[in-house]
């Protein structure tokens, strides 16, 4: 949408995630990124821990599963989505807001680990609701293609004298 406030955060999660349902059965998990800056003091020649910024995060549908099954306390992530503030008046008439990121991509950072993905299962459809599509996600290259339906003209081999690398090559030109 339009005019929305699209932020990355990187930092690490306070708590696991708490996964819940709404009324109408849609899962919903939400978490807490600390994101603390670090500058290099020259006077001192060593690192300084800027202030710690909490931002308490949301997460809907499936992502909400796959953030519960596969994240814990701890883990340093790097999470995108879009700031949404909320305003309310409390039990002294004082106006508060507060602010919360709506999560729509999240993983682990690898920046200090490493990690295995697994591509989540879903019925029977393939990239993008797709039944006649490949997986989304790298399916394996060149091996891909074979299980490719024939109508599909990405999934079909491609002569030599098609690949980038001769983009724009003179037939006659004879290779290096």
């Amino acid at each position: 949408m339009a005019g929305e406030t699209i932020i990355t955060v990187v930092g690490n999660l306070t708590a696991d995630p708490e996964l819940r349902s709404t009324k109408n059965g849609r899962s919903v998990a939400g978490f807490t990124i600390a994101s603390t800056p670090r500058t290099f003091d020259r006077q001192s020649q060593q690192w300084v821990d800027g202030d710690v910024l909490f931002l308490r995060c949301t997460v809907w549908g499936d992502l909400a599963e796959h953030c519960a099954s596969s994240l814990a306390k701890g883990m340093r992530v790097v999470a995108q989505g879009r700031l949404t503030q909320h305003s309310w008046e409390d039990e002294q008439h004082q106006k508060r807001s507060s602010v919360e990121l709506q999560v729509d991509e999240i993983g682990p950072s690898l920046r200090y680990a490493t990690a295995q993905v697994a591509k989540a299962q879903r019925g029977t459809a393939g990239a993008y609701g797709n039944p006649y599509s490949a997986p989304a996600g790298y399916t394996g290259g060149a091996a891909a293609a074979d299980s490719l339906p024939p109508s599909d003209p990405w999934g079909q081999p491609q002569d030599k004298s098609a690949s980038f690398g001769d983009f724009g090559k003179p037939e006659s030109e004879p290779d290096f």
